[in-house]
């Protein structure tokens, strides 16, 4: 069977049936349409992923999980006469032209719409006719239709398809804003009488107005007025200014959030120099001037528990080995933490023991080393196995746009075979870390997690939303936990990615995928005693990794996309800086369209860097703030120059 076809039977078993979509009619007409024929040639890679791409002119093609439920909600017999509107490539209609009897579609945009007919056309689909116009004012020369199927989304549903639709005929629709849509299906009962029902929550780009020609112009009706400064100017404008970071003022500027019970800090990958080195300005000061005694980071708790005896002066155990050895060891191995503990540790010198500030793990499940015991085991017993192991962690973030991969993985039969070994083999490493942690509240936050270890190996063990839900679910509560131990009046500064501390449900994880994570769960607990600030940048180097347990490299990140929020930033020519959205609604409000964002983990392939690593967010929604570096430089690892293992106190980890 050729690679297409083959993709394309995978397609419609795993992301189609799946899922619960059982028509034979559908499943052979998403069968019977090669999808490949229909995305740019670049696209060809991500054709039969179960995700959107992009075809030109700021659209779409839809998921094809999404295209099948909008044809299931709208239960087209053979006979039936189908409008669509919002035609883009074309696949839409042509899938619909297996199953129905006629098929008209609608695209706003000429070019597009020639394009997707040349499609139609040479794939020989007779009974489906691609037309530009505007899709608001739908067909009404060729109504009633029996079905119209909309692929944009509205706030209110155009009189004008409704109409259009036979009696007992059925209008599927996406209703709602930006931020959150129903896919809706309106079934009109009587001449003048129709029912809605919501079926499930979808994102789909607006539905617009008239036509647009092939040279890209725009009529006079669908021309919006500029406003007095562009964005970027506004950007500039609004926000503050910062000093460069070995200046005492810049840490000073975050001062607006020291009243907060907890302030998150983000980052926009995980190998940047100057996010580091912001966080680390910022936290000493809120440590040393504004009472906050919790550094709570997206590490591993027992690693963490090194660090924290090494500031507050209890000195290493020589029988453990050096903390974060594991992959990836530059994120707590770099030249800027050095400082950072050597600052705690002679802040908490002039301390009461209560009043010390303390560094912990807020993922006290020990993920990486988890992903290195399954590694380690597959590599052994199953080679192929791990390879599909590594391909999955590879892709464990919430904003990669390929989540097939998971299931990819797991399927794997070598895969699934090793699951009961590789669990227990979890379960006894962690239990081993219990038994070496004596200490009482180290040893309590460890024995929540056995309780549930099974549960929470299996989940990271195959991944996907329930995974990722799970480990930021334990992240919060973590964050919780030391709170109430340090007290009432403890104070917690968190680091971590911008993809966890960024509320969720202003991105595509929460909106689309239903994810949540430690931002959203925060601000849900502690609301506004909670400060979140994200981190960007536009361009320079990084350090991360091309695969899950490769070396670490430099990398040249890609300039920002032109459809992005960092591009935005960018233009503005300031940095760095501070848009606090609380006190510059304009800003926040003109940056209040989603965009996509950039997120770069561990992992960066810039070959691949629109699917792997941009997703759409909100950015004032999404964060309280958000702090600028336009050019950026790669986070220097400290493993090829530091002591590894114990030793005196004054040597490790970092011979401080």
């Amino acid at each position: 069977m050729p690679d297409k076809d083959h993709r394309r039977e995978r397609m419609v078993t795993r992301q189609i049936e799946a899922r619960g979509i059982d028509d034979e009619r559908i499943l052979a007409a998403f069968r019977a349409v090669p999808r490949e024929r229909f995305v740019p040639d670049d696209m060809a890679e991500f054709v039969y992923d179960d995700s959107p791409l992009p075809i030109g002119e700021g659209q779409t093609i839809s998921q094809p999980f999404i295209v099948a439920s909008m044809i299931e909600a709208a239960r087209i017999d053979e006979g039936d006469r189908v409008l669509e509107v919002g035609a883009g490539s074309g696949y839409a209609a042509a899938v619909l032209s297996r199953i129905a009897a006629e098929v008209f579609a609608i695209e706003r945009h000429e070019k597009l719409a020639r394009q997707a007919r040349e499609r139609v056309e040479a794939l020989g689909y007779d009974n489906c006719r691609i037309i530009a116009g505007d899709g608001m004012k739908g067909l009404a020369g060729e109504a009633p239709f029996e079905a119209i199927l909309v692929a944009a989304r509205g706030l209110e549903v155009p009189d004008a398809l409704k109409d259009q639709l036979a009696i007992g005929g059925r209008l599927i629709i996406p209703v709602g804003d930006e931020s959150v849509q129903q896919l809706t299906c309106i079934t009109r009962t009587a001449e003048h009488d129709w029912d809605a029902q919501e079926i499930t929550a979808v994102r789909f780009v607006p539905l617009l107005p008239g036509a647009v020609p092939e040279d890209g112009s725009r009529s006079a009706s669908n021309h919006v007025a500029s406003r007095e400064k562009s964005t970027p100017e506004l950007i500039a404008h609004a926000a503050i200014a910062l000093p460069d970071l070995d200046d005492p003022a810049f840490a000073e500027t975050f001062d607006r959030f020291a009243d907060r019970r907890v302030v998150m800090l983000g980052e926009a990958s995980h190998g940047t120099h100057e996010f580091y080195a912001a966080r680390a300005a910022i936290t000493k000061r809120l440590v040393e001037r504004h009472g906050f005694t919790i550094l709570a980071v997206e590490g591993d708790w027992p690693d963490a528990a090194a660090y924290d005896r090494l500031i507050r002066g209890k000195g290493s155990r020589a029988d453990r080995p050096g903390p974060f050895q594991r992959f990836p060891t530059w994120m707590w191995r770099n030249t800027v933490m050095p400082g950072l503990l050597r600052d705690l540790r002679s802040i908490n010198q002039g301390r009461e023991e209560a009043e010390q500030a303390g560094f912990h793990g807020l993922d006290i499940y020990n993920m990486n080393a988890s992903i290195a015991a399954v590694l380690d085991y597959l590599d052994e017993h199953d080679p192929e196995a791990a390879a599909a192991a590594r391909e999955r962690y590879g892709c464990l973030t919430p904003w990669q746009a390929d989540p097939a991969t998971y299931g990819r993985a797991a399927l794997k039969s070598g895969y699934a075979r090793c699951e009961e070994p590789v669990v227990e083999q979890c379960r006894e490493m962690l239990g081993r870390a219990l038994e070496e942690d004596g200490e009482s509240f180290g040893a309590a936050m460890n024995a929540r997690l056995v309780a549930s270890a099974e549960r929470y190996y299996r989940a990271m063990y195959y991944g996907g939303a329930e995974s990722w839900n799970l480990r930021d679910a334990h992240m919060a509560e973590t964050l919780e936990h030391l709170l109430e131990h340090r007290g009432p009046n403890a104070k917690a500064v968190v680091w971590a990615h911008n993809s966890h501390i960024g509320d969720a449900r202003a991105t595509e994880m929460g909106r689309v995928r239903g994810e949540h994570n430690i931002g959203q769960l925060a601000r849900e607990k502690w609301g506004e005693d909670v400060a979140l600030v994200g981190f960007g940048t536009h361009g320079g180097t990084v350090t991360a990794a091309s695969n899950w347990d490769g070396d670490h490299e430099t990398k040249r990140v890609n300039p920002s996309r032109r459809d992005s929020y960092e591009r935005l930033f960018h233009e503005s020519g300031a940095s760095p800086l501070l848009a606090d959205f609380g006190t510059a609604p304009e800003l926040a409000g003109r940056l209040g369209q989603p965009r996509l964002e950039r997120f770069i983990g561990v992992i960066y392939r810039p070959d691949t860097e629109r699917w792997s690593h941009y997703s759409d967010a909100c950015l004032p929604e999404q964060f309280d703030a958000y702090c600028w570096f336009d050019e950026t430089r790669a986070l220097e690892p400290l493993a090829d120059r530091e002591p590894h293992g114990g030793g005196g106190e004054d040597l490790y980890p970092f011979g401080l």
